[in-house]
């Protein structure tokens, strides 16, 4: 069973997900807000799987309520306006849904909300350690601290999350190999970046947080990099007949 709460400012658009949860056999609604102090609350006293967020709310977005949440729970994000989407996306949400929402969209959103909460974790190595430009020396780099990696010919420079950048003796091509695709993806020649910290993607450029660098996609990489964004990008499309 899954254990959710709902955080909207609209008491009318709470018992429409209400309603939805209701008749959905694997979710349990443990409590809804209009406050995002008493969703916090919640959150902190019980176990919590999944929130149903609002995002226009007064006082606090729902953009603004995610950076507190710290990954406690995953997250469905509910509005009014489409022009959210991919800033849902940016922040890694499980979905996105447009208001007013119906239940055959509700439902399909909860079940990808299931695969992603009960599917086993990875068992995957959380460092690595790599030759520095200095003989004899290797460096252990925290693979989700990996922000990109910039080939450099027989040399590559790892760009790290809170620390300077390490260069170590591998080629960019030789590394690829090695890392997860679910994680880091090839843009051009000289990046691999990683997934998590992609904030935007503008035109032919990617802008990843905790970085002012605006990283060029390659062409040849180009139709690899956006089929698999395309993935993520959540469109509000025209009902079926019969989905209310």
């Amino acid at each position: 069973m899954i254990n959710c709460i709902i955080l909207d400012d609209e008491e009318h658009a709470i018992e429409l997900l209400k309603l939805h949860i209701e008749q959905t056999p694997f979710l349990k609604l443990v409590g809804a807000a209009t406050d995002p102090i008493k969703a916090l609350e919640l959150l902190n006293s019980k176990e919590i799987h999944l929130l149903f967020l609002d995002i226009q709310m007064p006082g606090m977005t729902g953009l603004e309520f995610m950076q507190l949440l710290n990954g406690k729970c995953k997250v469905i994000l509910t509005t009014a306006f489409r022009e959210y989407a991919l800033q849902g996306f940016e922040h890694n949400v499980v979905d996105y849904l447009l208001k007013p929402i119906v239940f055959s969209r509700f439902y399909k959103a909860a079940q990808r909300a299931q695969e992603v909460i009960t599917a086993p974790a990875k068992e995957t190595e959380d460092y690595i350690l790599v030759k520095t430009e200095y003989k004899g020396k290797l460096l252990r780099i925290k693979i989700n601290d990996i922000i990109y990696i910039e080939g450099m010919g027989k040399y590559v420079r790892f760009h790290i999350r809170n620390s300077d950048p390490v260069m170590a003796l591998l080629t960019i091509s030789g590394l690829e190999e090695k890392l997860s695709r679910d994680r880091f993806v090839r843009i051009h020649k000289s990046f691999i970046i990683a997934l998590p910290f992609l904030q935007m993607i503008n035109g032919n450029r990617v802008h990843l947080e905790f970085t002012n660098e605006h990283l060029p996609i390659g062409q040849s990489y180009r139709d690899a990099f956006m089929s698999q964004m395309r993935e993520k990008v959540i469109t509000n499309k025209p009902a079926n007949p019969g989905d209310d």
